[in-house]
């Protein structure tokens, strides 16, 4: 039980993590932060493995820090870093305390979607899997309430850390070659993120998702 109750606060670390990589002013320091927070999940991963004797996700584990940890976020950082747009700003669109109440909200939604379920599995991580659909949907919030390009990739590693959560708390032991999969898909899809990103802000000289409705063709 202590250590269903360890994954469960483990998992709302989360939320605060994922607040700071959408409120950050700079793509730079949210990288920092995404890094954090894929730190916490990694350590999700080992106190689930230990409650579940899965060596599963202990190899999930291992392979989450060396491409959540330290692979996407060096990506991320070293792209973004050159990339600098003054007059776009932070490029939120809601101010910092509704992205905060918002986040709440949805946290106590998913929480109540998620007391309805049944399965024998999900009896003790209720609050971790409801954490877990919540980052789902404040990575869909980052990518809709921000104009800043490289702040909308962002919202995809966040959403794709919820699914890869959702994966790890209902089906522990999956075969290692799902966690290859998620790890691979999640390196090239940020590398041709930031390839597009790189090439927008040369083009258009700005960050601004609002001026890629002057593209043609």
């Amino acid at each position: 039980m202590v250590g269903f109750q360890l994954v469960n606060g483990l998992a709302g670390l989360l939320i605060v993590t994922s607040l700071l990589v959408i409120l950050a002013r700079r793509p730079g320091l949210s990288a920092k932060f995404y890094s954090l927070q894929s730190l916490v999940l990694v350590a999700i991963f080992i106190a689930l493995a230990g409650v579940q004797a899965s060596h599963e996700l202990y190899l999930w584990s291992a392979s989450a820090f060396v491409t959540k940890v330290v692979l996407v976020p060096i990506i991320m950082y070293r792209a973004f870093s050159k990339l600098d747009d003054p007059k776009l700003g932070s490029g939120e669109v809601l101010p910092p305390a509704m992205s905060i109440v918002l986040a709440a909200l949805v946290v106590v939604l998913c929480y109540w979607v998620v007391s309805g379920v049944a399965l024998p599995a999900a009896a003790a991580i209720k609050p971790a899997l409801a954490v877990s659909l919540a980052h789902f949907f404040l990575g869909l919030g980052c990518i809709v309430s921000q104009r800043n390009i490289l702040k909308q990739v962002f919202g995809y590693c966040l959403m794709e850390n919820g699914s890869h959560l959702t994966l790890a708390l209902l089906a522990a032991k999956a075969p290692e070659l799902v966690e290859v999969g998620i790890a691979t898909d999640a390196i090239f899809a940020v590398v041709i993120m930031a390839i597009l990103g790189t090439r927008i802000f040369l083009t258009l000289h700005t960050l601004d998702a609002r001026s890629l409705t002057t593209l043609k063709g």
